[in-house]
């Protein structure tokens, strides 16, 4: 009896140990302690002004929340970098009198990451999203500010798991 409770104790222990490298955002163990997120500018044919800082900061937010990496202006041991390189709007449902009755906001941008402690991770893609709206309504105020939102919380999710949750 008295070697049971050794040995479950043991195993307790073991598996408590085991969690320490894994925490509730996924990302394991990460090697860096800090990370910089240069600005995105926005290369885009169709200008919307200030998405570019919308975008830079959000980037920056998600990794401090959901990391205990300090962020630091330059030579970050994780840099993310790169441009917004689209901003469309198209037509995706047509009437029966050739009118769109749905609009798509297509954004995209390209990221390059780079990882200073394990070359291997650095990689160059580009991640999109869209938001989907009624034809009728016009892209300003309160709708063009939803639509930014769950693109940009969609974009900087799926960089973040690429980068560092490795999903």
């Amino acid at each position: 009896m008295k070697h049971l409770h050794y040995l479950l104790a043991l195993l307790l222990l073991l598996n408590l140990s085991s969690c320490s490298v894994y925490n509730f955002t996924g990302t394991g163990k990460i090697d860096a302690k800090t990370f910089q997120v240069s600005f995105f500018p926005n290369n885009a044919e169709l200008i919307e002004p200030g998405i570019d800082r919308t975008f830079t900061l959000e980037l920056q937010d998600l990794i401090q929340n959901q990391t205990n990496l300090n962020l630091v202006k330059t030579g970050g041991d994780l840099a993310y970098e790169g441009e917004i390189v689209d901003y469309r709007i198209s037509p995706m449902t047509a009437t029966a009198d050739q009118q769109a009755s749905q609009n798509r906001l297509t954004i995209r941008v390209n990221v390059r990451f780079t990882n200073k402690k394990k070359e291997t991770d650095d990689f160059e893609k580009t991640f999109d999203f869209y938001y989907d709206y009624p034809a009728a309504q016009q892209l300003k105020g309160e709708t063009l500010n939803k639509a930014i939102k769950e693109i940009f919380d969609r974009i900087t999710q799926d960089i973040f798991n690429e980068s560092l949750a490795k999903w």
